[in-house]
């Protein structure tokens, strides 16, 4: 992704947020989940998708607690930013991020590389809040890896 798109990307989602930027949820959070993402090998077609899930998945969290539909409204975000600050991404892609976003907190898995490199990204930031993250509970074999370095 070129670095102007990107930046178009987490700006927005600096500026959108409904939570303070620097939460456990906030920005420190989603650059983690980013370099993550970057780490995971995907495919250089699925990376993109990868990058903005991490600048746009917990947006719309009303709070660092318990809010079940962050997700759920993040992927109605999507919809919404589709034509411009996401009008970079195919149709396919507005659709794996729209499921990823929506899905990171309540599947474990779906079978789909990009969908799940998405979630094991965000899992494997669970450090911050003192969880190390569960081998057996990642998406993708190398997020299921990175997770067992951690165990050592």
């Amino acid at each position: 992704m070129d670095i102007e798109v990107l930046r178009k990307v987490r700006d927005f989602a600096i500026k959108h947020a409904r939570t303070d930027e620097y939460s456990i949820h906030g920005i420190d959070h989603w650059d983690r989940v980013f370099n993550h993402g970057l780490s995971l090998n995907v495919p250089r077609e699925d990376l993109d998708v990868v990058q903005c899930f991490a600048y746009l998945h917990d947006v719309e969290r009303d709070n660092d607690g318990y809010d079940e539909e962050h997700g759920p409204r993040a992927a109605k975000l999507i919809d919404e930013i589709r034509n411009s600050v996401l009008g970079f991404l195919d149709d396919k892609q507005i659709e794996l991020l729209k499921e990823a976003c929506a899905l990171h907190t309540t599947c474990h898995r779906t079978g789909n590389p990009t969908i799940d490199a998405c979630f094991d990204s965000d899992r494997l930031d669970l450090t911050r809040v003192g969880i190390i993250p569960d081998p057996d509970r990642m998406a993708t074999k190398e997020g299921a890896e990175k997770a067992r370095l951690r165990l050592k």
